[in-house]
């Protein structure tokens, strides 16, 4: 088995090592809270007190973390990844980021002599914790075989896409589709709410046909049950979809659906509804009906 080094523990990248660990790689983590490190720790991981301890210590690097500036720091901040890169090393980036600024980070890790796999990742929490996740990457086949090992420890669907920036933008493509099917759910659970239906055999019917998905299966119990604990967070699911706008916008394509839902968990946020799951966009809708998922129209 091999040795890597992994950054964020959040609520993806802890049950990703979870999954390093139990496939038997040697795991060592850094996460900006230390605390988080501790559970893992107890699994079998070992820390270090800086990224670029880490860093020295590993040829491999996966990266877990919220934003395009948060790559940026943990990598080339002051003693970041960058500054202990071992040569020929390799950053995998799990991050939703940019995938402009995901060519810029790979073209300076290049300048270093290392290399750089955009592989953003999509199955949520529940993903993360069964090893289950669908990883999309960019970057070169070398590269995607060195890192296979690692990724085939986290995901069952391991895509190579294109060239570096391929992955981001394929995962812009996902959370497209992931929001607006989310609306759609929500859309058709508050029909069948007020038509007094009976929410779970609604549920079991069409499940199985053409308008059966990952959210209607995942999220629509969670929603029948007004259980609103985070796969996915609205407040991460509006940086992503933040950036989906901007790179339609820079290729010149609308996307409205995408558009309306942005602005439906922007009014969720303004009621402090983001630490909530991303179903929770239900509540949006609640909100312009004046009627309750699961109450009697």
């Amino acid at each position: 088995m091999g040795s890597i080094g992994f950054v964020g523990l959040g609520i993806m990248g802890s049950g990703m090592v979870s999954n390093l660990l139990a496939a038997g790689h040697e795991v060592t983590v850094w996460n900006r809270t230390r605390e988080k490190a501790q559970p893992l720790v107890s699994e079998g991981a070992d820390t270090v007190p800086s990224l670029r301890a880490l860093a020295e210590r590993h040829d491999i690097v996966m990266v877990c973390v919220s934003d395009t500036d948060d790559v940026d720091d943990v990598v080339f901040g002051d003693d970041g990844i960058a500054a202990g890169l071992r040569p020929n090393a390799l950053i995998i980036d799990h991050s939703t980021i940019s995938p402009v600024a995901t060519t810029h980070f790979a073209a300076a890790i290049a300048e270093r002599g290392g290399h750089w796999l955009d592989a953003p990742i999509s199955g949520g929490s529940e993903g993360a914790r069964n090893g289950t996740l669908s990883i999309m990457v960019g970057g070169t086949d070398e590269q995607l075989n060195r890192a296979m090992p690692y990724l085939e420890a986290v995901g069952t669907t391991i895509t190579h896409v294109g060239p570096t920036g391929a992955g981001q933008l394929v995962k812009a493509v996902n959370q497209i589709l992931v929001v607006v099917n989310q609306l759609a759910v929500s859309e058709a659970l508050m029909l069948a709410s007020a038509g007094d239906l009976d929410l779970e055999a609604t549920l079991r019917a069409v499940s199985g046909g053409a308008a059966g998905s990952w959210m209607l299966t995942h999220r629509g119990p969670q929603m029948i049950d007004r259980d609103w604990s985070p796969g996915f967070t609205i407040d991460l699911q509006q940086k992503d979809l933040r950036i989906v706008l901007e790179t339609a916008d820079e290729l010149g394509v609308p996307v409205p659906g995408t558009a309306l839902v942005f602005q439906m968990y922007r009014a969720l946020q303004e009621q402090g509804l983001g630490s909530e799951g991303n179903h929770a966009l239900v509540k949006a809708l609640e909100a312009l009906s004046g009627k309750e998922l699961g109450s009697s129209g």
